[in-house]
């Protein structure tokens, strides 16, 4: 199974318009949004080309291959202008040897895992910063953000194709870390 992951669009039509030709050429069978997808919240600042209503218009025209969590920023009012489900705190993906657990990262997370196998990745966003590792017996995935980058990182977003979970520059698709997730 090949997987996209976006994460904390925040508004920025750009952004949401450059993850969605990604898409389209990636042969990713889903996208998967981590959450944070119209609003900006009142920590940042507003991102390059804020527009909400439209991010909303564009991600709809993809709704039938979007799996989506609820980020801290989204709202009931955002669910009413989306044609796909986002106020689940998490989700699922399961994979023949292992699990992802998909959540925007505020509520589980790093510091407040759910309850994991060995082996099962944790993907993530709402630390805006790019994360490709293990860390002990639970890989951490966290695709970063494509519209408001933290820690001097570029924006980004994420892959899972063949094991190999990446994460990509989403203006020149350099890999920026990556980690391999089948045995």
């Amino acid at each position: 199974m090949k997987l996209m992951f976006a994460s904390d669009i925040h508004g920025s039509l750009p952004a949401a318009e450059r993850v969605l030709a990604l898409f389209a050429q990636s042969g990713a069978q889903w996208l998967v949004l981590l959450g944070d997808l119209l609003y900006h919240g009142p920590r940042n600042a507003l991102p390059e080309g804020y527009n909400p209503a439209q991010v909303a218009e564009r991600l709809n025209d993809y709704a039938a291959r979007i799996i989506a969590v609820r980020g801290n920023c989204d709202s009931e009012v955002d669910q009413m202008l989306l044609h796909f489900p986002i106020t689940a705190p998490w989700q699922q993906v399961l994979l023949p040897t292992r699990r992802l657990f998909l959540t925007h990262g505020h509520l589980f997370g790093p510091d407040n895992l759910p309850t994991l196998a060995e082996g099962d990745v944790l993907v993530y966003g709402h630390t805006h910063l790019p994360v490709a590792e293990k860390r002990g017996e639970i890989f951490h995935f966290n695709p970063g953000s494509v519209s408001i980058p933290k820690g001097g990182f570029a924006a980004s977003y994420g892959m899972l194709d063949e094991g190999l979970l990446s994460i990509k520059a989403l203006n020149d698709n350099r890999v920026i870390a990556q980690v391999a997730i089948n045995p």
